[in-house]
């Protein structure tokens, strides 16, 4: 009895380890899974076995990898745009036209080519000589006084026809002309002018034979008959218009007459070269532009930093090819000669690079604006102090707005001055577009105001139904 006494105690605990209770053996299975589930959870967050062991510099060659692959896609970003302003501004001809035709509206240019076409009449048709001959010998003293007058008069004349749309057709088809036959010599196309003997010139006879009529009209004696010119509208201009003009004066005109050099042979063959160059490698920059940038974050150890350093890499890049731009608008300008030619040139090249300077311009600010957001959402000191400020300035903020928009006191005071609320927001809005002088300023600001006049309104009505 004894015996199987003691047999019965010593399995009992066995009985229980093994499950022969009711329940111990379930809790004891439950606890070796949880152990199982943790460490495999355990054994997932290690770092993989690496058979190779990382070099210790190998972090900060990655860095200087990252560093030099955005700065290059930062130029390249700015290069892109700068290429694709090129050809489409330089390169197509209508987008030239669209970018010089509003050129004579600048009072530099009028005043350069009226004083240009004026000059070309007084020195081919030698008016001073005809004047002096018109004169009685004890009179040729004022033939200097007299060439003086009929020249202002000339010129301005010349400036009123430059305002007509006569004028504007004219010009516009001789830069369209001149336009073409550069790039179709750059192009090699030209069949008429190759690129080692040709000289292209905007065409300014038309301009000055319409001008010519309506000289002969008003001083006939100044020639000394009504010329027989027809007027050039925006049509073709006639083949044989110099050797009218000639008959027509009397005179023996220079081939050049009435021509302005803007292309000189000694430039065609070095630019012919460059433009063809930069045609074909436009889409190879813009697609490593994004390759160096794409390989710079994939890189790159941080890529916040990374992001840093491309809205600092494109800022700078702005300022170098600016002044890259400027020295080339300094080196167009440095051969002309003082004066009005000069200043024109000047505006021309000013207004003609405007549109480049203003894609410039949002570039270099929006490589501000990445590199200080890439900052203000980083680790340091100084951007988390901001961000908390910041989110403590926004909570004040909501709720002075949520007492503001339950008050009945501010829903009273609106409704009672809901017209002056109105007229203060269109004169602001007046204002503000005084300032921003684009279309697109001004939809913004019509958008603005539309939620001002709605919002104002609504918040007004609420105190006649709360």
């Amino acid at each position: 009895m004894g015996g199987v006494g003691h047999a019965a105690d010593e399995g009992a605990p066995g009985g229980a380890a093994h499950g022969d209770g009711p329940g111990g053996g379930g809790e004891e299975v439950r606890r070796l899974r949880a152990e199982v589930a943790e460490l495999r959870a355990q054994l997932a967050e290690r770092p993989p076995v690496r058979l190779v062991r990382a070099h210790p510099n190998w972090p900060r060659v990655r860095r200087a990898l990252a560093a030099l692959l955005v700065a290059l896609a930062g130029f390249g970003l700015v290069a892109s745009v700068v290429g694709v302003w090129g050809a489409r501004t330089m390169v197509n001809t209508d987008r030239w036209v669209a970018t010089v035709a509003p050129l004579p509206g600048h009072p530099e240019v009028n005043t350069a080519l009226a004083t240009y076409i004026t000059d070309q009449v007084f020195t081919n048709t030698d008016v001073q000589g005809r004047i002096t001959d018109a004169l009685p010998p004890k009179a040729a003293f004022l033939a200097g006084p007299l060439s003086n007058t009929v020249h202002d008069y000339l010129r301005g004349r010349v400036q009123e026809f430059m305002s007509t749309e006569q004028f504007q057709d004219l010009w516009e088809q001789a830069n369209r002309s001149a336009h073409a036959r550069i790039i179709a010599i750059i192009k090699g196309e030209s069949q008429t002018v190759s690129a080692q003997d040709g000289v292209v010139t905007l065409n300014m006879l038309p301009i000055i034979n319409n001008v010519l009529v309506t000289v002969s009209r008003e001083l006939p004696t100044l020639f000394g008959k009504q010329l027989a010119l027809p007027t050039v509208t925006s049509g073709q201009i006639p083949p044989d218009l110099q050797a009218k003009v000639q008959q027509a004066l009397g005179v023996t005109l220079p081939a050049d007459f009435g021509h302005i050099t803007i292309y000189h042979h000694g430039d065609l063959t070095g630019f012919q070269d460059m433009v063809l160059a930069f045609k074909k490698g436009l889409a190879l920059l813009v697609g490593g532009t994004l390759l160096c940038l794409v390989l710079a974050l994939v890189v790159s150890p941080g890529r916040r930093r990374t992001v840093l350093q491309f809205g600092v890499a494109t800022a700078v890049s702005v300022v170098v090819l600016s002044a890259a731009m400027r020295a080339v608008q300094g080196r167009i300008l440095e051969h002309l000669p003082e004066g009005v030619y000069k200043q024109a040139a000047s505006v021309a090249v000013h207004e003609i690079f405007s549109s480049l300077r203003t894609r410039g311009d949002w570039l270099l600010w929006s490589g501000v604006a990445v590199a200080v957001l890439a900052y203000l959402v980083g680790p340091g000191r100084l951007p988390r102090a901001l961000r908390r400020h910041t989110a403590s300035g926004a909570r004040t903020l909501a709720s002075a707005a949520r007492t503001t928009a339950t008050g009945e006191r501010p829903r009273q005071q609106a409704a009672r001055h809901l017209d002056t609320l109105r007229i203060a927001g269109v004169a602001v809005a007046a204002l503000v577009a005084l300032l921003f002088a684009s279309w697109t300023a001004f939809l913004v600001i019509l958008l603005v105001l539309s939620a001002y006049e709605l919002g104002v309104t609504l918040f007004a009505r609420l105190a006649g139904t709360g």
